[in-house]
């Protein structure tokens, strides 16, 4: 796999892994509560797909060739951008006028 495919490949997983949390009401989309999720898990079902996500680019990059250094800034920069992926999420869940 070259280095573009990969990059995409993990550009589209994120996207669809950071709006998971609001767009079904199974935590990582596989287990069905007996109630409503709340939002602390949410956010918290959030933070594990932000790692899986990380795992996976880390895992293709050390594929791909060597594996570089990341700094603090590195992660910063990939919380942000995971967090606004997960907007249009936010807004189907608790934005969105529903019918009634």
């Amino acid at each position: 796999m070259n280095t573009s495919l990969s990059s995409w490949l993990v550009i589209i997983v994120a996207l669809l892994a950071a709006s998971l949390p609001f767009v079904t009401e199974r935590v990582f989309g596989l287990i069905r509560l007996s109630r409503e999720k709340t939002v602390w898990l949410r956010l918290a079902e959030l933070i594990v797909l932000y790692f899986g996500v990380g795992a996976l680019g880390f895992l293709l990059e050390a594929n791909v060739g060597n594996r570089f250094e990341q700094r603090w800034e590195f992660f910063a920069i990939t919380v942000c951008l995971f967090t606004v992926f997960s907007f249009p999420g936010f807004v189907y869940r608790y934005l969105l006028k529903r019918a009634t």
